[in-house]
């Protein structure tokens, strides 16, 4: 899958979990409670990640690549450790 597939996916998803947030934030005072804790366990926390992967995605996969390009077997079958 291309980069921008994946960046729009990720983009798709923070657009469509935000739209209940706003339905939250803007329903009647006596309808809260009844959306408040899908909103507050399950729609924020999925909003905030994908937030943080949009921006700090590319950082969080270098370091995850770093890290296991640091563990490939060395050539006499040894691990080399950092």
């Amino acid at each position: 899958m291309k980069e921008a597939t994946k960046r729009s996916i990720v983009r798709w998803i923070h657009i469509v979990l935000a739209i209940p947030i706003v339905g939250y934030i803007y329903s009647p005072f006596d309808q809260i409670p009844n959306y408040a804790f899908i909103t507050r366990y399950v729609y924020v926390p999925i909003l905030v990640l994908s937030g943080l992967w949009m921006w700090k995605g590319h950082v969080v996969r270098r370091l995850i690549s770093r890290k296991s390009a640091n563990q490939l077997p060395h050539q006499n079958g040894a691990r080399i450790e950092v």
